[in-house]
């Protein structure tokens, strides 16, 4: 008797078991070889000259809504950018494209992004001009936006020196050394007028001292 009710009891608790889902093992995201490079022609530009950066994403692997963020630390003049494919907004310091999502393939066209403009006038010598290229994506939200830049110093001034203008130039004799003053050519002035004056009064008591009284005659 035990025996036929234990066997329907077991088997209601394997169909129990197989019917019970299994859950879910996450599938892991496909991994992505992606890496920016940047370029600048020409790389140093001063202040006034025109400058172009291209920004170029090499790798394998598909991006899902890829951005690009460029930025400068000097004003860009004038300054355009183009993404193939996608579009772009730009500002003197800051440019943005969106390029949707993105198929890498190491054998065919890398995504290009040209920025051209001029660098503004004004930058004082020594200023560091840094480029910066940002990509981020779907697929880089938990590892981080992947990045590149390069950077350089504005050089002093390097005007060639020139001769001055005729008749600017003096001698040492005409000029005073710094911190002397004129003073002493009066002191030494009023000292030769004192001894002369001294001069003439000695001069003058001499002649008015009485000569030596006359001899008795015989």
């Amino acid at each position: 008797m035990w025996e036929s009710i234990a066997a329907p009891a077991v088997g209601l608790m394997a169909a129990m078991a197989t019917a019970v889902p299994t859950p879910a093992v996450p599938t892991p995201p496909p991994s992505v070889d992606a890496a920016p490079v940047l370029t600048s022609t020409p790389f140093g530009a001063l202040p006034g000259q025109q400058v172009t950066h291209t920004v170029t994403i090499s790798g394998s692997g598909t991006l899902t809504t890829t951005k690009v963020t460029f930025t400068t630390t000097v004003d860009l003049d004038g300054v355009t950018a183009r993404a193939e494919p996608g579009r772009c907004a730009a500002s003197p310091r800051t440019v943005v494209c969106d390029l949707g999502d993105l198929r890498l393939d190491p054998a065919g066209a890398a995504p290009r992004i040209t920025i051209s403009g001029r660098v503004r006038p004004g930058a004082p010598p020594g200023t560091v001009v840094r480029n910066r290229v940002g990509v981020t994506s779907v697929e880089t939200t938990a590892t981080g936006a992947r990045t590149t830049s390069n950077a350089y110093l504005l050089p002093g001034a390097t005007a060639t020196p020139t001769d001055p203008p005729l008749g600017s130039t003096a001698t040492a004799s005409e000029v005073p050394p710094p911190g002397r003053s004129m003073r002493v050519p009066a002191v030494a002035a009023a000292m030769a007028g004192a001894v002369a004056a001294a001069a003439l009064l000695a001069r003058r008591r001499l002649r008015r001292r009485p000569g030596p009284p006359p001899a008795d005659r015989l």
